[in-house]
């Protein structure tokens, strides 16, 4: 009876409440953790760029990031169907659906790290040299992402614990694990970057390590857990109709996110044709545009987690009405964010690289984009939303058309007319305002909603 009540105490931070505080409750630590994930990769960004040069800074969050993105956020992607699905079942309170599918996600943690590095191992080289990346970057480029994917298992053992606590409701965890990773980052950037002066690789493998330690301190948080998300190492095993389930919700959003991925991988390579300063300068600009991007996926994460648990509760006015709040926050946070990019660039640009030009042509790219970021919101919020349900295959044939597609076609049909920097970038603002929309019009429609309910055994209403 007493482990009953307590279960019921925890469920209620996001079934019950007002709606406004609890989802600021469970934001912030999401977005701190998104914070120090942001942290620790740019103490690598800073370290090499400062004391190892421009080319490896390229190296290091340019050329590199949108491959390791490409496969990564892949299987981020595909978990975040068992992140789905867990908190449904918590929600409707199936504690043995919750055990079998903490366990499936665990296995596809496994074997998708080996998948993974295998992959990477082989394919990255040829990747980066298809990708135009400059022959001063190229030797930088391949030291650090073959160090990386040797222990890139680290990473989705991570990323599929935290998706468990946060599923259940628990957001205060992955932060403290991610405070230990990023604390362990930069002290080892600096003792074998600075120290043992190994440049690239060694904030390679200060990544590595930093990734090592979140990894093992979520699987000893879900290992002793007593409750029905506990992890038993003998129990880890596929679960076949629950990872069908899994890859039904999972499978798109691992897709969307490899589109998304290539078409970076395509606007990366137009921005390499462009020079090194260039580069250097896109890749600094992703450092200070992370800000943008770990507050808003922190807002789709919690509406995500929302909406999963709410709709597992039959708890319909609630979840839609958590929507339009954590939207409204979201356009608060984007104002202030913005403001403070467009104030502050030229001094934060300078924590990064000392090059003048490089500097002068991130504040063009910053000046570019920054006061788009608005147009962007809706994909986030109402993509999560939806996905909270089980619905993904049709957000993600929405992001196909309205992003990945209309951005290469943009790339490849109207950029090279111009043979401008911006007329590269300005596909971005174009597409997130287009996706957007189809959004917009999809998500005020409602089919959707009766679709999931129909598919997790409920009564249309």
């Amino acid at each position: 009876m007493a482990r009953t009540q307590h279960r019921s105490a925890e469920a209620n931070s996001i079934t019950e409440g007002v709606i406004w505080k609890q989802l600021l409750i469970f934001f912030f630590p999401i977005l701190l953790g998104t914070f120090f994930q942001q942290l620790y990769n740019t103490a690598d960004a800073m370290i090499v760029g400062k004391y190892v040069g421009k080319e490896a800074l390229a190296a290091v969050g340019g050329t590199t990031g949108v491959l390791i993105n490409l496969l990564v956020g892949f299987f981020v992607g595909l978990s975040s169907g068992a992140t789905v699905l867990i908190s449904q079942h918590f929600g409707a309170r199936r504690d043995q659906a919750v055990s079998d599918t903490v366990h499936t996600a665990a296995a596809m943690a496994l074997l998708g790290g080996l998948i993974i590095t295998v992959l990477g191992l082989i394919f990255s080289p040829a990747l980066l040299r298809l990708m135009g990346t400059p022959a001063d970057v190229m030797d930088y480029s391949v030291t650090y992402i073959r160090i990386y994917f040797g222990g890139v298992i680290f990473s989705l053992i991570y990323n599929i614990g935290t998706g468990i606590l946060r599923a259940i409701g628990d957001s205060r965890r992955p932060l403290y694990f991610l405070v230990a990773s990023c604390m362990t980052n930069i002290v080892l950037d600096v003792v074998l970057v600075l120290g043992f002066d190994m440049g690239v690789a060694g904030a390679a493998l200060a990544t590595v390590f930093s990734q090592m330690v979140s990894a093992v301190l979520v699987v000893l948080t879900l290992t002793r857990s007593q409750r029905s998300y506990q992890l038993q190492l003998r129990k880890i095993r596929l679960h076949m109709n629950l990872l069908s389930g899994i890859l039904r919700i999972g499978l798109p959003a691992g897709l969307q996110s490899v589109l998304y991925s290539l078409s970076n991988v395509i606007i990366q390579a137009s921005v390499n044709g462009f020079g090194t300063d260039t580069v250097a300068a896109w890749t600094a600009y992703g450092k200070l545009d992370g800000l943008f991007w770990m507050t808003v996926s922190a807002f789709g994460v919690a509406i995500t987690t929302f909406v999963g648990q709410n709709f597992g509760a039959r708890r319909f006015d609630r979840m839609k009405r958590s929507v339009w709040v954590c939207l409204g926050m979201a356009v608060i946070a984007t104002v202030i964010l913005s403001g403070v990019l467009l104030t502050c660039g030229e001094f934060l640009y300078r924590a990064f690289a000392d090059d003048e030009n490089v500097i002068r042509l991130g504040m063009d790219i910053l000046r570019l984009l920054v006061p788009f970021y608005g147009t962007y919101l809706c994909i986030e919020i109402l993509s999560g939303a939806v996905r909270g349900t089980g619905d993904s295959l049709v957000p993600t044939l929405m992001t196909l058309f309205g992003v990945c597609l209309m951005r290469v076609v943009w790339l490849w049909g109207v950029a090279p007319r111009f043979g401008s920097l911006d007329m590269v970038l300005i596909c971005y603002p174009i597409t997130w305002t287009l996706t957007s929309a189809l959004f917009l019009v999809y998500y005020l429609r409602g089919r959707w909603l009766k679709r999931s309910m129909r598919k997790f055994g409920m009564d249309d209403a």
